[in-house]
């Protein structure tokens, strides 16, 4: 139950204060970017911090579903974390909609948008995208972890990485490589961000996916 309650407040704090960021400043130049890219590695790394001795700090779907298939955690305790990480989303979302007194933008990803080349960004673009960032993301967990001499590091590397795919893939979909913390807010405000938020579920668990095949295959240190 420590775990699961650990989860569920990790999850809130990046829903919360990540997303509070990218809607607050604004994704649409170059401050705005960076703004909500260490945002949202600064709460990575207050997590690992502070509850990462407890959960793990995954507080995101992909990161439990690419330990599960790294051979790290059993499914059955998969299942409870993520349901513990949609929970925590949603509260945060919730409590960041009435903090900011609308559910209009809550900072759900989303595609269709022009980037600077002036290319429209399609769903198969979006797909690739997330699978891509979120393969990155969820190999760096894995590999940083795995040697316990790496343990101070751990957070700041981890924090760091998710700066660095935000930084790339907020122009195209706003960065999602976490289910639960696309699923929160697309399902408060509704609309097109809800016909979308499919795609930021499966891009992210198949990266996941893939990323603890890599581990599991390539990375894995001999015992």
């Amino acid at each position: 139950m420590k775990k699961l309650i650990s989860e569920f407040v990790g999850t809130f704090g990046l829903t919360f204060l990540a997303c509070g960021v990218a809607v607050i400043v604004g994704c649409n130049n170059e401050a705005g970017i960076i703004a909500t890219s260490f945002a949202f590695g600064l709460v990575i790394v207050a997590s690992a911090y502070s509850i990462g001795n407890i959960s793990g700090c995954h507080i995101n779907p992909a990161v439990s579903l690419g330990m599960v298939v790294a051979g790290k955690m059993d499914v059955k305790e998969c299942v409870k974390y993520v349901v513990a990480q949609i929970l925590g989303a949603l509260a945060g979302s919730l409590l960041l909609g009435l903090c900011l007194g609308s559910f209009t933008s809550l900072g759900a990803n989303g595609y269709g948008n022009l980037l600077p080349n002036g290319v429209e960004v399609t769903m198969w673009m979006a797909l690739l995208v997330e699978i891509i960032l979120t393969f990155i993301f969820v190999t760096t967990i894995l590999g940083v972890t795995d040697k316990k001499e790496n343990g101070h590091a751990t957070g700041i590397v981890i924090g760091l990485t998710l700066v660095l795919v935000h930084l790339f893939g907020i122009s195209i979909t706003g960065t999602s490589v976490n289910p639960a913390r696309s699923l929160a807010p697309a399902i408060l405000q509704g609309g097109k961000s809800l016909t979308q938020v499919w795609v930021f579920i499966v891009a992210p668990l198949i990266g996941a996916s893939l990323a603890g095949l890599f581990y599991k295959y390539i990375l894995k240190t001999s015992k």
